[in-house]
């Protein structure tokens, strides 16, 4: 991926944006190894997501990015050009439940997701995932409580920003973050949960799901919003169960799709696949 670098926009949707972006590229020297775009009819807007790399060395990513500039400004886009090879910082949040951390401190290990962490959140002391090997990884206990919410909400902005933390992930972080923090953290904020919501709240959603019946569990990875849980989907999936799964079995496989879900969510947001779209997203796959 050496020289690799991605372009992501989105805009109206009108003639001449795919001429204009192509010129462009090949102006500048580069050639496009992969381009995927969709026009959503309903919106009215143009979505686009292209791959390329430098074939005659013109300049930096800065100076493309300067001379892209008449042409975001001439189609009023929303859009970012980065190396590819660039990694985002991310902070990682838990609470109690640790199977959606140890997952992505894996994954980040063996370099299936690409990003580094540059700490752990958690309102639960270090010893609760004392079976967990943290490494270099800098740890941060910052306890919880009704009427300390907002210092320990200052505390983790001070922290977000100390570190340049471009992605806070939820990890299975059972606090809800008030509306001024989501608001800060906005399209850079992605949560995970079970799909239940909003029919089982409250404890036990599994046990719950278990007593009806449920034959469909699922999870889903979302950004975060100052909608409970209703904020734009990135990422979804389920599995079928049947009457021979107890509650436990369910709680054992709804954790391994909360772990799937979110890892791939964190990874498509990582490598510029995901765009806002209203309420909605543009996911374009791998």
């Amino acid at each position: 991926m050496i020289d690799q670098m991605i372009l992501t926009l989105s805009c109206t949707n009108r003639p001449g944006i795919v001429a204009a972006v192509s010129t462009f590229l090949f102006e500048s020297g580069c050639n496009i190894l992969d381009a995927q775009q969709f026009d959503d009819t309903v919106s009215g807007r143009f979505f686009m997501r292209v791959v390329f790399n430098r074939v005659r060395d013109e300049g930096s990513v800065a100076t493309l990015r300067e001379g892209f500039l008449p042409i975001g400004e001439r189609f009023a886009m929303a859009w970012h050009l980065r190396a590819r090879t660039e990694k985002r910082r991310v902070m990682l949040f838990a609470s109690k439940f640790d199977h959606c951390l140890a997952d992505l401190l894996y994954r980040w290990r063996h370099d299936e997701i690409p990003m580094d962490v540059v700490g752990i959140i958690s309102n639960h002391a270090r010893d609760t995932y004392s079976h967990l090997d943290f490494g270099e990884v800098p740890f941060h206990h910052l306890p919880i409580s009704r009427e300390t919410k907002l210092e320990q909400e200052g505390q983790i902005w001070d922290l977000l920003k100390t570190t340049k933390t471009e992605l806070a992930v939820l990890a299975r972080y059972m606090q809800v973050l008030s509306d001024g923090l989501v608001a800060k953290l906005s399209g850079k904020c992605i949560n995970i949960h079970h799909s239940f919501l909003p029919g089982f709240k409250g404890a036990k959603p599994y046990h719950q799901a278990h007593a009806r019946g449920v034959k469909l569990i699922g999870a889903t990875a979302h950004y975060v919003t100052s909608d409970l849980d209703e904020g734009p989907i990135i990422e979804q999936d389920v599995e079928r169960i049947s009457h021979r799964d107890s509650p436990d079995d369910l709680v054992r496989k709804g954790r391994d799709i909360e772990r799937r879900v979110l890892a791939r969510a964190v990874r498509m947001h990582l490598e510029d696949r995901v765009i806002p779209n209203g309420n909605r997203t543009v996911v374009f796959t791998d």
